[in-house]
């Protein structure tokens, strides 16, 4: 049986490119890169090569870029780092409730701390609304902290707006870029963010490599101690393989439209299969990313069905001490525990194709007939 990929919001395949560049490193490119003979040098010419390109990705310059272990160990040099720099008594943050737990976590440890952090919420949208940011400003905010896309369901925020409200205020402003970078264009200087988290593995890269774009001037506490390693942003010898493969893939990165697919998908989705919503649909969103509630179904099985059948995608629960939990970035967009429950997500990638699109949608009516027909509840309905 073939099994095709549609969760790529979860992480990509490595790229053939990227692959070879790791294995060369791997091979030959050994030495570490603070040392000054030969071998470290090899490897520091990979380190900035690498921050030059990835950069580029971002349209920021090369000594703007701190690696990382990827996006989660970003977040949280960002959002800590920014905070513990404060010399104030007391400060405050605002993010959203449709974050990712990296930052949300980030947030609930400055909680513990003593800072206090308010959460914007969001309607049925999935959108932040900029004015429900500026009501929450006050003179002790030292940062904003909004993602560019959301890992659930693909809304884009306006990223440019807020940090504008946050720079009129003269605070920091903070952007989790991990499910954005690689799918839309992305110009730090164009947003006017001050901190921006990207992770290799979103973008054909290998898991273990991110980086933190941090705009000049911008004050940072480290978080890792050690060595002076990243101009002393963050300590530890680089992984250069992971980042010289980081750097591969943000060169060899094409932008695929995927919107074609999942504009293909939800069409024949809506039309075969009543009880059924497509989340945030006429919201800004990721051109690869399709939420889908179902009436009468459970997403958990539904993913297990699918997987039966050779398609890879996800729900819309997160296994939490052994419970399976509503998403809450379903909730936080209005919906009930049960119907985030009886979701799924669809993520496309560039290795996706039209004829795999009409085999999921055959797929995804012939298993949730099948979970409906056995449902309890469906025939209550009936």
């Amino acid at each position: 049986m073939q099994h095709f990929y549609f969760d790529h919001n979860a992480t990509t395949p490595v790229a053939g490119p990227v692959l070879d560049e790791m294995k060369t490193c791997l091979a030959e490119v050994y030495g570490n890169a603070s040392s000054i003979h030969h071998f470290g040098q090899s490897a520091k010419e990979k380190l900035e090569s690498a921050r030059r390109r990835v950069g580029a990705l971002l349209g920021a310059g090369e000594k703007d870029i701190v690696f990382t272990s990827g996006g989660t160990e970003a977040d949280n040099l960002a959002i800590l780092g920014t905070v513990r720099a404060s010399t104030r008594v007391y400060r405050h943050v605002i993010t959203s409730a449709i974050e990712h737990p990296a930052v949300l976590n980030s947030c609930a440890q400055l909680e513990r701390d003593g800072v206090r952090v308010d959460y914007v919420r969001v309607g049925s949208s999935g959108v932040v609304d900029p004015d429900d940011v500026k009501q929450l400003l006050r003179p002790d905010t030292e940062l904003v902290s909004i993602m560019h896309a959301n890992n659930e369901v693909g809304t884009i925020q306006p990223i440019a707006e807020i940090a504008a409200l946050a720079h009129e205020a003269g605070i920091v402003f903070h952007c989790d870029g991990v499910q954005a970078a690689g799918r839309i264009p992305v110009n730090v200087a164009e947003l006017d963010v001050d901190l921006y988290s990207v992770s290799a593995h979103k973008f054909y890269g290998p898991k273990g490599a991110g980086a933190l774009y941090v705009r000049k001037g911008t004050p940072l506490a480290a978080q890792v101690f050690g060595g002076h390693h990243e101009r002393d942003r963050r300590a530890g010898t680089e992984n250069i393989p992971a980042i010289s493969g980081m750097g591969v893939a943000a060169v060899d990165l094409k932008l695929a439209d995927c919107s074609l697919l999942r504009d293909l998908l939800e069409r024949a989705i809506v039309q075969r299969v009543p009880g059924m919503r497509v989340n945030c649909a006429d919201s800004p969103r990721l051109p690869n990313t399709s939420s889908l509630s179902f009436d009468f179904v459970s997403g958990e099985p539904l993913v297990i069905a699918l997987d039966l059948r050779g398609f890879a995608v996800s729900s819309g629960s997160a296994c939490s001490s052994g419970a399976v939990e509503p998403s809450h970035v379903l909730r936080a967009i209005g919906l009930s525990d049960k119907d985030a429950r009886s979701s799924i997500r669809i993520s496309f990638g560039a290795s996706n194709t039209v004829e795999q699109v009409d085999a999921l949608v055959d797929a995804i009516c012939d298993s949730v007939a099948h979970l409906r027909r056995i449902s309890p509840e469906a025939h209550v309905h009936a």
